[in-house]
């Protein structure tokens, strides 16, 4: 990969996928909307999810971390394929946290997205989200105690 603007435009997109986590672990749901283009989908399958543009997807993720108590993601990288200025990508993820109802969550997934370059930069045009394993064995942790401000 010798061309320098498929190297920044990897590098951008690998970013976009960092700052959309580091969205969700801070439950900055504003924030996460800009992430995605205004007509952009976000997909839940499992659950017969499905979220059209920034309003619906800041909505649709707000209400789906309401449920949680605690909630960890760890995104890691994984494929992207460049043609213009849209691109493909998929990467793997792992998920884990405790729920309000007092049930467990674990699972190991896949992110399929799409991407567009926007003027603001590389946004995504849609994320579809595919569970591949399950857990729902009860965590043996805890969260820690809240440390004075």
């Amino acid at each position: 990969m010798t061309d320098l603007r498929a190297i920044a435009d990897r590098v951008e997109i690998e970013a976009l996928r960092g700052e959309l986590t580091d969205a969700v672990m801070m439950r900055d749901h504003d924030r996460l909307a800009t992430l995605f283009t205004p007509d952009a989908a976000l997909r839940w399958p499992h659950i017969g999810k499905e979220f059209v543009g920034r309003d619906e997807i800041r909505a649709g993720i707000a209400w789906g971390q309401s449920l949680w108590e605690f909630f960890v993601q760890n995104v890691h990288p994984g494929i992207i394929r460049i043609d213009g200025d849209t691109a493909t990508g998929r990467s793997s993820i792992h998920e884990f946290g405790r729920m309000r109802d007092g049930t467990s969550h674990q699972n190991y997934a896949l992110y399929h997205d799409r991407y567009r370059r926007t003027p603001e930069g590389w946004r995504f045009a849609e994320r579809v989200y595919e569970v591949r394993y399950l857990d729902p064995t009860p965590l043996p942790g805890t969260t820690p105690p809240e440390r004075p401000s």
